[in-house]
């Protein structure tokens, strides 16, 4: 248990008693709950000034250890709880994202102690390695949880990682191996837990959706043993980060300054190994060997395979269409239900401006405003109308980051510049979608259908220029927010 504390601290856990009973108590906490309370506690005896260098770093420790598990439990509800509401998604992520925060506010604050040489110093030198990990764990979750909003990332996270490394480093600290948690099993080191999250920043999260997010950060975690990691300014490096500085690693296109905190990083063999399991997968075969903490179905894993394949590559990914940089105003809808009423010209809910960066063929970047409604997220759906038109477009958001707590930037993918709202009965239910393509006897078309509305044996009959019209389901192309999108078969006239 802790050791016998500074008579000068009048925290309440600088009574051994005391801090034995509220350790022992967090086990039954609700981990919501546990997770607020240790998160009150990491701040306050961070701000105690009475607390010696080992007796403050030990409070730290047990006091992640005792909520690893409410943790994990917390970080899984937030993932795979079904029709959360806004503000019930917010209050969850809150809850994660504050308690790792106040966890590596701590950590850290107990190596600045160590690093000034506090008296006592020495009595901490040999847990070193195991506060460096956590210490960067607790960091690197941090990252996630800001990744799972899409941002803001503070630069100062990657100069507390970055510098965390440097000190391991110069103190030949940086590849010793440790478990890092009592009964958890696997090994790390300081210069992989550094990596990891160099890595994961230049996978390029911000097109993945939260679940994916936390499968590609296991599959990155699976291969980093086969990533290189240097000093050395080689050919095969692709990336590059200057662990000293405020700012994420970048690829090798933008050339860095020299400094002796620079370092480049490369996928290695582990582009190889990610296309063999992409193939694999791609066959219906889910692997085994990679932990990624449930079950997930191939198509699931697909798109982050393919995705990290992308972005793991010698050369960046490549645009399908050139972008052309402008300026102008975009009014846009969000949701079915408001696009097919602008498509029938009911109004509908309230729009939004947006500001349009820059348009290719494919469609187009934009500064969005974040509301109290914050309902801007990958996978929704968007009426678009550009400044001075009066057509409207479809389109689904791809790409979304938070460039400030009001103000983000948004990839938007076109899906059709005639769209037509169409009123249908689909299995003799009523039926609202957008109809996306030009119909021809014969040929394919997609159409916008309300999420889970999509049925594989069911055609969507509908009043289409005076006649009847059907259309007969080939496949559902992917999902939405709250959409499903269709491909169809137009029949003959009947």
């Amino acid at each position: 248990m802790l050791g016998i504390f500074s008579a000068k601290s009048g925290h309440p856990l600088a009574d051994a008693k005391e801090a034995k009973r509220v350790l022992n108590e967090l086990s039954v906490r609700e981990a919501a709950t546990a997770l607020d309370e240790v998160a009150g506690w990491l701040e306050s005896v961070a701000a105690d000034e009475a607390f010696r260098l080992a007796d403050r770093l030990a409070l730290v420790s047990q006091l992640d250890e005792a909520v690893q598990a409410h943790a994990r439990k917390l970080g899984r509800d937030y993932l795979t709880s079904p029709r959360l509401g806004r503000q019930q998604e917010y209050k969850l992520w809150q809850a994660n994202h504050d308690y790792w925060q106040q966890l590596g506010n701590a950590y850290d604050a107990c190596l600045t102690r160590y690093r000034s040489q506090e008296k006592g110093s020495d009595a901490v030198k040999s847990g070193l390695p195991q506060l460096l990990i956590r210490l960067l764990r607790a960091l690197s979750a941090q990252l996630k949880w800001d990744q799972f909003r899409y941002g803001p990332v503070n630069g100062e996270l990657w100069q507390r990682m970055g510098r965390a490394y440097l000190f391991a480093e110069q103190g030949k600290l940086s590849r010793q191996s440790l478990t890092p948690y009592p009964n958890v099993p696997g090994d790390s080191t300081v210069e992989q837990e550094y990596l990891k999250a160099l890595v994961f920043q230049a996978s390029s999260m911000d097109s993945l959706l939260p679940l994916e997010i936390e499968i590609a950060e296991r599959i990155i975690a699976h291969f980093l043993p086969q990533f290189v990691f240097t000093a050395e300014a080689r050919p095969d490096n692709v990336y590059w980060v200057d662990a000293d500085q405020p700012a994420p690693p970048k690829r090798l296109a933008v050339q860095p300054q020299i400094a002796p905190s620079l370092r480049f990083f490369s996928a290695g063999a582990a582009l190889e190994k990610l296309e063999a399991m992409l193939r694999q997968v791609e066959r219906g075969e889910v692997p085994s060997e990679v932990n990624l903490g449930a079950q997930y179905s191939a198509r699931i894993m697909l798109p982050v395979l393919r995705h990290l394949a992308m972005y793991w590559a010698p050369k960046p990914p490549m645009r399908s269409h050139d972008r052309h940089r402008v300026k102008s105003r975009l009014t846009a809808v969000n949701g079915l239900a408001a696009v097919h009423d602008r498509l029938s010209n009911r109004g509908g809910e309230q729009s939004e401006a947006w500001v349009v960066d820059d348009v290719s063929l494919g469609g187009m970047g934009a500064q969005v405003p974040l509301g109290a409604n914050d309902w801007v997220r990958i996978g929704a759906l968007l009426g678009m109308q550009p400044e001075g038109g009066s057509n409207w477009l479809v389109g689904v958001i791809r790409r979304f980051s938070r460039e400030t707590p009001t103000q983000g930037s948004v990839g938007i993918e076109t899906l059709s510049k005639s769209p037509q709202a169409i009123a249908g009965d689909l299995g003799g239910m009523d039926c609202n979608a957008i109809l996306l393509d030009t119909l021809h006897t014969g040929d394919t078309v997609r159409v916008v259908l309300p999420s889970a509305a999509f049925e594989p044996a069911i055609p969507l009959v509908f009043a289409w220029q005076g006649r009847s019209a059907r259309l007969d389901p080939i496949e559902q192309l992917e999902s939405g927010v709250d959409f499903d999108l269709g491909l169809y078969r137009v029949a003959p006239p009947g």
